[in-house]
């Protein structure tokens, strides 16, 4: 009697043993990826007072803030290759929206979805593609098992180009007068989670939000009865929609069990688009679409409870394209050489294993604009500039106010070389987006 039931034990724990060794080992790995979202446009940064973001904050709480985090590309599409790819979207040529409308990510470009799914994750995209809206290009077909989202920028109510792959990959348009993108995003991703919550779980929810059109449910505008400027209101309420869905999905998660054993990102796509939405950049000069700060510093916070130390600050540049190397890694994977990574594997340098910069220089290109970080040391060309190569301190100078271009020459020669060299190792440019180029009186040439 006691060996049947010896027997019976044994292989109730041999049943569940491929459930503990995931909890134990390979972690959930949640991105959310704001759309124009500004480095001072949350709380947690300390610069917009009039509209909270509890839920995001706490992320920020319960893990760290990234004072000098990047992203790879200063708009949209661009942006969200390097993510995805952990490379520098100028390496296979994504260096513009044009890219995705016209070819979508490049097919010999693996994505971290597939990567993961290698590993045995459920994988699901929930909100904005814009990777390309090719049938061959679409998220099921690179790597995501589950897509709910548009392909593209779309209204926040009866959004166009939208796909339910439960129901079929083919695009339509929502009519539900009750349908807002943003919530309807959080709900999925909850339902996702609980109808996988026996695998590890990846989940990449890009946000529309807070991408124009300013659009919001009467429910977020009630929230804020003391901002009468319309435009602003209305941000404000989409913020309020975007923070909600972050807490109801740490709220899932939680209650599953699984705080302690989930890697989450919340990162902006690029920096905000002042004029249009009034979303606001804080001290930093330029805004997306410019290789300034305000185009290309973001929210970044990393959270994994027990792994990450809490209510910290990590003040040294990081990447988006760190992103797909710390994941793969935490998943228990290896990154080979062959993959030709950008991105790094943070966790040594959060957790103080690593006390180098885990970027000691970092590049961008736009079409003509262009930028290099060095150090603290940047050079930049960029739409609003002067149209010559600016230098600029930024340990000193966040706000890239003080020129030192003229009183270090030397410099300014060293860091356009070293550009130069990166440039020249990139995919030839594309024809750029019509709004791309910079100020006028930039003639140099600067990359093929």
């Amino acid at each position: 009697m006691k060996s049947s039931l010896l027997i019976r034990l044994f292989c109730l724990l041999a049943l569940f043993a491929p459930v503990f060794t995931r909890a134990a080992t390979s972690p959930n790995v949640i991105i959310f990826y704001a759309d124009d979202l500004g480095w001072g446009e949350i709380a947690a940064q300390g610069f917009t007072k009039d509209i909270p973001t509890p839920h995001i904050d706490s992320l920020a709480q319960n893990g760290l803030r990234f004072t000098n985090g990047y992203v790879a590309a200063t708009y949209c599409s661009p942006s969200r290759a390097g993510l995805v790819t952990g490379r520098y979207p100028t390496r296979f040529g994504h260096e513009f929206n044009t890219v995705a409308n016209a070819v979508g990510l490049r097919a010999d470009q693996t994505t971290m979805a597939s990567r993961l799914r290698s590993l045995g994750y459920a994988t699901a995209a929930v909100g904005k593609w814009h990777l390309g809206n090719q049938p061959e290009n679409r998220p099921t077909k690179r790597g995501f098992d589950e897509f709910y989202g548009t392909l593209n920028n779309t209204p926040f109510f009866h959004p166009t180009n939208f796909i339910d792959s439960r129901l079929s990959d083919e695009v339509r348009e929502i009519t539900d007068p009750k349908f807002y993108t943003t919530d309807a995003y959080a709900a999925r991703a909850v339902d996702w989670l609980e109808k996988n919550k026996a695998k590890p779980c990846f989940l990449y929810l890009p946000f529309n939000a807070v991408h124009a059109p300013l659009e919001a449910t009467q429910k977020n505008l009630d929230r804020f009865p003391n901002i009468t400027d319309p435009k602003r209101k209305t941000f404000a309420a989409m913020i309020a929609a975007m923070d909600d869905a972050v807490g109801a999905v740490m709220a899932k998660i939680r209650a599953l069990g699984q705080e302690e054993n989930t890697l989450v990102f919340f990162i902006s796509d690029n920096g905000g688009p002042t004029a249009s939405t009034s979303s606001a950049n804080g001290p930093l000069r330029g805004f997306k679409m410019t290789t300034f700060e305000g185009g290309t510093r973001v929210p970044f916070i990393a959270q994994w409870k027990g792994k990450i130390p809490a209510g910290k600050t990590y003040n040294f540049p990081v990447l988006n394209l760190d992103v797909l190397p710390t994941a793969i890694i935490a998943a228990g994977g290896k990154p080979e050489a062959s993959w030709q990574l950008d991105g790094v594997d943070l966790m040594p340098y959060l957790t103080g294993q690593q006390t180098t910069r885990p970027h000691p220089t970092l590049f961008w290109r736009y079409g003509p604009q262009w930028a290099i970080r060095d150090g603290d040391l940047k050079l930049v060309v960029a739409r609003g500039g002067s149209g010559q190569p600016e230098l600029y301190d930024l340990a000193a100078d966040i706000g890239e106010s003080k020129d030192l271009a003229a009183a270090q020459p030397a410099k300014v020669k060293e860091l356009q070389a070293k550009w130069d060299k990166w440039s020249a190792a990139q995919a030839p440019a594309s024809a750029p987006d019509s709004v791309a180029g910079p100020a006028k009186k930039n003639k140099k040439k600067k990359a093929n």
